[in-house]
């Protein structure tokens, strides 16, 4: 298992157990990861509305995780696994913070004012 990974998951276990949590972590190396990161007014409660509800079967359609995704809790606690995402977005303020310093280093990210920024604020 790799450490980025351990650190991102680092309370699953105890709350889902440690079979959630190894299945979470052979589905995040299994391929790429795009790590992005997202700046602006609510900007968390604006990226969940577009990545849709965490269970992705509960997810509204136009999300992506209502349009991509189609696990459901009952599924994969049946198979004894985790649910199978194909996006993550912090779910509040402090969890973003923390998320942002584990993956990113502070001269990755950049921040510069949108076109609308500069001509209505």
């Amino acid at each position: 298992m790799r450490i980025l990974e351990e650190n991102h998951y680092f309370d699953v276990a105890d709350r889902r157990g440690e079979k959630v949590l190894k299945s979470l972590l052979k589905f995040m190396t299994i391929g790429p990861v795009i790590a992005l990161c997202i700046e602006g007014i609510h900007a968390v409660e604006n990226v969940r509305k577009i990545v849709g509800s965490t269970e992705p079967k509960s997810a509204q359609p136009g999300t992506i995780r209502g349009d991509f995704a189609h696990h459901s809790y009952i599924y994969t606690d049946s198979k004894g696994g985790a649910i199978r995402n194909l996006i993550h977005a912090s779910g509040k303020i402090e969890e973003a913070k923390y998320e942002i310093a584990l993956w990113f280093k502070p001269e990755e990210l950049h921040t510069y004012k949108t076109v609308h920024e500069i001509h209505v604020f």
